[in-house]
């Protein structure tokens, strides 16, 4: 036996209990370890009974972190006077009475575990009125001892104070972190309960100094109002709205676009029939839907609606409600899956803006939520901006470029494209700008400068070509197979023997990738049929790294499945890589690509793909204008 144990009975057995009924004292501390967490978890109750009783403006006063106070106010229905005692009961509830009202609960709160929960662990007070009562009533609580109601002096609505919290129970109160992180917690959870109700106001205060203020918003297109407060003005000016539905179901809200990630997921939020949730089947879908537009370790922001009939959800699933179960948690998967992605798909030149030194471009939505170019945005017909003094040169007007002398990677680009594309002038077929504008230069062997009316663009060549030939392999295979060539002799690829093996069991990702694969040895891999785009002399190489990418651990390669991951290294290593130098109609061959490409503001690996200087901005580098 351990020094320090206790040693059992002689016999070697554990003694025994009677079985016994608990009191109500103990029960309720034992409920209230469930539902009431830390003070923000007081918070979230207090309010949501505030959200159904039809409150329309909420006031929340902190002190020592939520520990020494919290107080919630609102202008709801308020409480009838004889129902008070009963409030305070366990399991007692004015919003279900039945299992058919359980299984289509609409409602936040519906247990009747709150209110006794955090009358037994703090001292409570209920100060409330209905409209047609002519005065108010008060009931207190005090370590689950509930005294007799009250009257007293209030407004329609209700006032719930809790004091002291944990102050009977001092083994929960030791877990109760810093005044600061408490209060963070209360903090983010108000931030998710006003992109909870933008009807509804809300102010949450610590001590005199206000932390949050929203007001309740009164028309519709006024959310991004309070998006801008809650989030900040740059979520508000780069996300794509979203809205999509399909029967019962419906999909709405905003999506941050890729170039918005953030380095921690501290602005994603998902709301299923109004309520906040943190789900891991939702989270997933949004994963899968950004997973070849956002670089490697970056996470989107994104407020999302999840609006379905309340029999196709159960909410009954989590002791805090944090998570939900779907009736058919495979079709809602997929559903909310390819809402997104095709709300993501609009991120192409035509579909977003890449920022470009911190300013934000002008975009206008559309009625599918996609964002598009205003014509002349940043040229001299907005305040403030130098008006547009040169016009869009040709394709010969500054001819810095060599010819290219191995223009096969792009080569296609140009035999796909329309004809007059390849040498197009900086207006389209209609009179319209291209978007990313007309080439004049190549940098360094690395980037494409192209002149709008409205400034310049830069577009990364590899990263841009990665996406159009990786959109284009997804194309192909979702029709069949990509289109291939037999070769009239195998090429041989030496592996080592568990790479080999590997390989070969993933025959049929490759036959649709369009090789044809076999084995010559245990250590010699035979390519004998191969994409039709692939030059002979790269084949090795381009194998090689798909070789490797596909042995990797799919947590440590930025795209999900064997299919997705080859065609993603496909695309990769054929682009064209730095320093081909490219003529000017190749340049201008990829620029109109990628307009027509979906999310061509991305590579596959998430990076941007392009950015713009304004006129205006330029014009502020070389101080014009002052």
């Amino acid at each position: 036996m351990c020094p320090g144990t206790l040693a059992p009975p002689g016999d070697g057995t554990l003694p025994l209990m009677a079985i016994r009924v608990l009191p109500d004292e103990l029960i309720d501390q034992i409920a209230a370890g469930e539902v009431i967490e830390r003070p923000a978890s007081v918070v979230k109750e207090l309010i949501e009974n505030s959200l159904d009783a039809g409150a329309n403006r909420i006031d929340i006063d902190i002190e020592r972190g939520g520990t020494g106070l919290i107080r919630v106010r609102d202008d709801g229905r308020g409480i009838e006077p004889e129902e008070l005692p009963l409030a305070l009961a366990r399991h007692a509830t004015s919003k279900i009475a039945s299992l058919d009202d359980l299984e289509a609960v609409s409602t936040l709160g519906f247990r009747g575990e709150a209110l006794p929960s955090i009358g037994s662990v703090a001292r409570l007070r209920i100060v409330t009125r209905t409209a047609a009562a002519d005065r108010g009533a008060e009931i207190a609580v005090e370590g689950g001892a509930v005294n007799a109601p009250r009257p007293a002096a209030h407004p329609t609505g209700t006032t719930i104070e809790v004091r002291d919290l944990f102050y009977n129970v001092p083994a929960r109160r030791k877990f109760v972190k810093s005044e600061a992180t408490e209060l963070g917690h209360i903090a983010r959870l108000l931030e998710r309960l006003a992109l909870s109700r933008f009807d509804v106001g809300f102010r949450l205060r610590h001590g005199t100094r206000v932390i949050l203020e929203v007001p309740a918003l009164d028309g519709m297109g006024t959310e991004l109002d309070r998006l801008r407060q809650v989030l900040g003005a740059d979520f508000a000016e780069s996300a794509v709205a979203v809205s999509h539905a399909a029967g019962p179901v419906m999909l709405s809200g905003w999506a941050g676009l890729p170039t918005r990630s953030r380095a921690q997921p501290d602005q994603q939020f998902w709301f299923v029939n109004g309520r906040s949730v943190r789900d891991r089947l939702l989270m997933n879908a949004v994963r899968l839907a950004y997973r070849d537009v956002l670089y490697h370790g970056r996470y989107p922001a994104y407020v999302l609606y999840l609006t379905l009939d309340p029999k196709l959800v159960d909410v009954n699933a989590h002791p805090a409600k944090l998570e939900v179960r779907f009736r058919d948690s495979r079709q809602i998967h997929e559903f909310v899956f390819r809402a997104l992605e095709r709300a993501l798909a609009g991120t192409s030149p035509e579909a977003g803006a890449a920022p470009a030194a911190g300013v934000p471009e002008a975009r206008t939505a559309t009625s599918t939520g996609a964002t598009f170019w205003r014509a002349g945005a940043g040229s001299g017909t907005e305040e403030g901006t130098a008006p547009a003094r040169h016009g869009a040169p040709g394709p010969q007007a500054l001819p810095l470029y060599s010819r290219s002398r191995d223009p096969w990677a792009i080569a296609a680009l140009i035999a796909e494209a329309p004809e007059g594309v390849a040498d197009s002038p900086p207006m389209g077929l209609h009179g319209e700008e291209h978007p990313l504008g007309t080439a004049i230069a190549q940098l360094h062997g690395v980037y494409i400068l192209a002149q709008t009316s409205s400034g310049l663009v830069l577009v990364d060549m590899h990263a841009a070509h990665e996406r159009v030939l990786y959109e284009k392999l997804k194309a192909d295979r979702a029709h069949g197979t990509v289109p291939s060539q037999l070769l009239l002799e195998p090429l041989t690829v030496p592996l080592k023997p568990h790479e080999l093996e590997a390989i070969l069991e993933q025959r049929e990702d490759w036959a649709r990738a369009g090789f044809e694969i076999d084995a010559l040895s245990e250590t010699h891999l035979a390519l004998r049929r191969v994409p039709a785009f692939l030059p002979t002399s790269d084949i090795p190489r381009i194998v090689s790294a798909l070789v490797h990418d596909l042995t990797l651990d799919a947590e440590t390669h930025h795209l999900e499945g064997v299919a997705d991951r080859m065609l993603g290294t496909l695309a990769c290593r054929s682009a064209i890589h730095a320093h081909r130098r490219l003529t000017l109609p190749e340049m201008n061959a990829l620029l109109r690509q990628m307009e027509e490409t979906e999310r061509a503001n991305q590579c596959n690996h998430g990076r941007p793909t392009w950015t713009r200087l304004t006129l205006q901005q330029l014009d502020q580098l070389f101080l014009r204008g002052r």
